[in-house]
C-alpha cells in the first residue's frame, strides 16, 4: 500500500517538474521573474522526486530480496525434508543389516540344522509377539512343529501352515511349554510361558527335581527328550531358583535369550523332531 501511494506521489511530482522545467526554459525577458521563481520551486521539488524515487527503488529492492529469501527458504525446507527422509532410510537399512548379521551368526551357531529366513508380517494384538505370522510356508519347507529361533535363542514353534505363510506360537505365550535342561548339569525342567510375568522380562521354570543342580545364571537349552523341540537350542538363563514349599521340586524363573517386543526376522528350522514318548513331552504345548 505504501509503495502504491509513493508511486502516485512520484507521478504527480514528476508532472509538476516537467511543467516547471518547461516554464524555466522560456527565453522571453518578460518571463525572467517567473523563471527565477520557478527555480526556487524546482530545486526542492526535484529533490523530493529523487527522494521518493529512491524510496520506491529501495522498497522494490527490499521486496525482491524478500521474495528471493522466501524462494530460498522453501528450497532449503525441501532439501532438509529430502535429507531427513534419506537419513531415516539409511538408519532403517543399517538396523536391518545389523539384524541380518545377528541372524547369520545365529545360523552359524546351529549349523547342524537346516534353516530358512522369514520375515514377520503380522501379530496378534498386544504388546508382545506371543502369536505371529511369517511369510514362509509349506512351499518353503515349513511344517507344523517347525522350531523358530531369533535374537540368540528359541522363539517358538509353528502351529499352522499355509502355502506361503505360517503361524508361530512363541515361548512367552500362556499356553507354551518347553521341555528343557540346564546345559551345565543336564538336569531337566519345564519352561512355562506367562505373558503377565513377561512384563518383568521373565518366564517360569518348573519341575526341577529337588536334587537337581540348576543354579542362577545357568544356560537353559531345549532338552534331548523334548517331543517337539530340537535339542540344544538356547532358551535363556535361570534366575532365582528356590525349593518349593512342599519340597518336592524346585522352581524359579528364566530370562529368555530372545526378545519379543520387536521381532522382524526369524530363522525357521526346516523339518521337525520325530514325535515319541518322553517323560516331559506330554506337557509341551499344553496349558497344564
Amino acid at each position: 500500500m505504501e509503495t502504491k501511494r509513493s508511486k502516485y506521489i512520484l507521478a504527480g511530482l514528476t508532472l509538476l517538474c516537467v511543467l516547471l522545467i518547461g516554464i524555466s526554459s522560456l527565453q522571453d525577458g518578460f518571463m525572467d521573474p517567473l523563471r527565477a521563481g520557478v527555480g526556487y520551486l524546482l530545486v526542492p521539488i526535484q529533490s523530493g522526486v529523487n527522494a521518493v524515487g529512491s524510496g520506491i527503488y529501495e522498497d522494490l529492492t527490499d521486496m525482491a530480496a524478500l521474495r528471493e529469501a522466501q524462494i530460498e527458504n522453501e528450497e532449503l525446507k525441501t532439501r532438509v525434508s529430502e535429507l531427513t527422509e534419506e537419513n531415516n532410510r539409511l538408519q532403517a537399512e543399517q538396523q536391518e543389516l545389523q539384524r541380518l548379521r545377528e541372524l547369520y551368526e545365529l545360523d552359524q551357531d546351529y549349523m547342524q540344522y537346516e534353516t530358512i529366513g522369514a520375515r514377520v508380517i503380522a501379530k496378534d494384538s498386544g504388546d508382545w509377539f506371543q502369536i505371529f505370522r511369517i511369510n514362509k510356508g509349506s512351499q518353503d519347507g515349513v511344517q507344523v512343529d517347525s522350531n523358530v529361533i531369533a535374537g540368540g535363542g528359541l522363539v517358538g514353534i509353528v502351529t499352522d501352515v499355509g502355502a506361503n505363510y505360517a503361524t508361530v506360537r512363541s515361548i512367552i505365550d500362556d499356553l507354551s511349554r518347553v521341555s528343557a535342561m540346564g546345559i551345565r548339569t543336564g538336569d531337566k525342567c519345564i519352561v512355562a510361558g506367562d505373558l503377565t510375568l513377561y512384563n518383568e522380562g521373565r518366564l517360569r521354570i518348573t519341575n526341577i527335581t529337588t536334587d537337581g543342580d540348576i543354579q542362577d545364571g545357568d544356560q537353559i537349552i531345549t532338552s534331548n527328550i523334548s517331543s517337539k523341540f530340537l535339542p540344544g537350542i538356547l532358551v535363556g538363563y535361570a534366575a532365582d531358583i528356590t525349593i518349593d514349599p512342599e519340597r518336592l521340586t524346585k522352581s524359579g524363573y528364566l530370562i529368555p535369550a530372545a526378545e519379543f517386543d520387536d521381532l522382524q526376522e526369524v530363522l525357521v528350522i526346516v523339518g521337525t523332531k520325530d514325535t515319541g514318548d518322553s517323560e516331559l513331552g506330554a506337557l509341551e504345548g499344553s496349558g497344564s
